[in-house]
């Protein structure tokens, strides 16, 4: 039988107080966060990362001084694996932290596939998280020789069974909240420059938003998707996160809480909104505070990730969206499917 090699990419994170300085240098030294020279870049990823690294330890003291994300994209993996069968072998690479792309090159060909698909953990294509997953392991591979087809599935922001979880998810929490609850949609946000360059995330993002808006048919339902984890004085796309908590507060309005852009539990998840928010939400006297859990191992998320392999072996596309070909609008420039493509 053929043997298939799946590669899930994510953020990464560190694994001890340690690591948080260099984590965030590989962060910004990455091209796709800061478009500078080389030695400028790096310069600059020094600097930011020597200056915020106290900062970050912080934030990681409050969930055991390391993040969670290894783990659960550990068993993400394997769920994923169980429900694809046998002769299937799923492994991680992460983008900033271990397993770092070239540690995974290595034992995806150590393995010896005859077909790899590659699988971001992002449902909505950004050219700095899948964009930059993907190119780096086009490099890397090359260089290592690994020579398997592969095949890059490159977004899936409203994937059927993917916004079946999330809206089992939401409407759980609804009915905690009871009558009346605001639903906040909270993305990590992006400098508004990379989406004026056209980048299709936050197209995307408003898509998988109004898709759990109709699988939940509550066209009563009070919502708005907003963006957290804002860093930085450059102009970021909106609303804020926090501003809309404020303004909930302001009107006496319940709040539940997703996040839409991540698929498992971090920091920006753990700490910013559970810990950080949730203390706002009560100075500004939001009357309840409910946060959704991320998707997990929800077995209709996990199905709709094998689904995205399976479909992207039989699609003849590269790379494939949810839907095989672009689903993005012309002015989104960087959509992989268009102009300036991964």
């Amino acid at each position: 039988m053929a043997k298939l090699a799946v590669v899930l990419f994510n953020l990464g994170g560190p694994d001890k107080p340690e690591a948080v300085r260099p984590f965030l240098f590989n962060l910004f030294n990455d091209p796709a966060i800061i478009e500078a020279p080389a030695l400028v870049r790096r310069a600059l990823a020094w600097l930011i990362s020597t200056r915020r690294a106290p900062i970050a330890r912080e934030i990681y003291a409050h969930i055991g001084g390391r993040s969670p994300l290894l783990e659960l994209t550990g068993l993400q993996g394997e769920s994923l694996q169980t429900a694809l069968g046998d002769d299937v072998k799923v492994f991680i690479a992460m983008r900033y932290w271990h397993p770092l792309t070239e540690q995974t090159v290595a034992e995806v060909k150590a393995w010896g596939p005859d077909r790899i698909v590659l699988l971001p953990l992002y449902p909505q294509y950004s050219s700095t998280t899948s964009g930059s997953s993907l190119l780096a392991w086009q490099r890397k591979a090359a260089a290592a020789g690994l020579n398997a087809p592969s095949v890059s599935v490159c977004c899936y922001p409203t994937e059927g069974g993917m916004i079946a979880a999330q809206a089992a998810l939401l409407a759980d929490a609804l009915a905690q909240a009871g009558q009346g609850a605001r639903v906040l949609f909270s993305a990590h946000g992006l400098p508004k420059k990379i989406i004026e360059r056209g980048d299709p995330y936050q197209i995307q993002v408003e898509m998988t938003a109004a898709a759990i808006v109709k699988a939940l048919a509550r066209p009563d339902l009070d919502w708005q998707v907003c963006y957290q984890s804002r860093v930085g004085p450059m102009e970021w796309i909106g609303p804020a996160t926090p501003d809309e908590i404020k303004r909930a507060g302001s009107e006496g309005k319940p709040l539940v809480v997703i996040p839409i852009a991540f698929v498992s539990e971090h920091s920006e998840t753990l700490v910013e909104l559970d810990i950080e928010y949730a203390h706002l939400a009560k100075e500004a006297g939001v009357p309840a505070y409910i946060r959704v859990p991320a998707l997990g191992t929800h077995p209709a998320f996990i199905e709709a990730l094998a689904s995205l392999v399976r479909r992207s072996l039989l699609s003849g596309c590269n790379p494939c969206s949810e839907h095989g070909g672009r689903i993005c609008p012309q002015t989104a420039t960087r959509c992989p499917h268009g102009v300036g493509t991964i």
